[in-house]
């Protein structure tokens, strides 16, 4: 049985030290190793994965070859920088399902939705079951803590910044989601 997964913003050739430093790399060449290596230790060739955004930047054809090195069925959610360009050659990589704005994902009664940028998906759902309400996945921040949002409503934050560079199962994110809940 196949799993599915969840991260964003793997910022493959993104040789600024404000992205590679703060997540413990001496370069950007280390981090797109790592990311690569972390990545195909955990994932199948037959798991799905959501990355919420902000694949690349720089060098589209380095950048492109990694992406074509990443095990799994891949399903890419738009982030700001993901350009017309960079949507058209994510389209030409054979391990790529899909690539869209934003997802609605119902899962295992959980809903979910997939989005780059935090987005408030509650209203004043608080006393609700979380089976009963939406859950924003999410990334753009480059934030270490995934529940930096939690004050603006039901927003996990999946970015590789959060989880050591490397995705998370989707089960794992939303156990996390239910185990901030119930320390509240």
């Amino acid at each position: 049985m196949s799993d599915i997964w969840i991260t964003s913003d793997l910022h493959f050739c993104h040789n600024r030290d404000f992205i590679y430093q703060p997540r413990g790399f001496d370069n950007v060449y280390q981090m797109n190793e790592i990311i690569v290596r972390n990545w195909n230790n955990l994932i199948y060739s037959d798991d799905d994965i959501y990355i919420l955004g902000d694949i690349m930047l720089n060098d589209d054809v380095e950048g492109l070859k990694l992406l074509k090195s990443l095990k799994g069925n891949l399903h890419i959610i738009r982030g700001n920088h993901d350009s017309n360009n960079r949507w058209d050659l994510y389209n030409t990589c054979y391990n790529i399902v899909e690539v869209i704005d934003a997802r609605f994902l119902n899962y295992k009664g959980y809903h979910l939705f997939l989005s780059h940028y935090p987005c408030i998906t509650s209203n004043s759902d608080d006393n609700k079951p979380l089976k009963a309400r939406v859950i924003n996945m999410c990334g753009h921040s480059h934030t270490t803590d995934p529940f930096v949002d939690m004050d603006k409503g039901l927003i996990y934050h999946v970015e590789l910044d959060a989880h050591e560079n490397a995705p998370i199962l989707l089960d794992y994110a939303i156990d996390d989601v239910r185990r901030y809940i119930e320390r509240k």
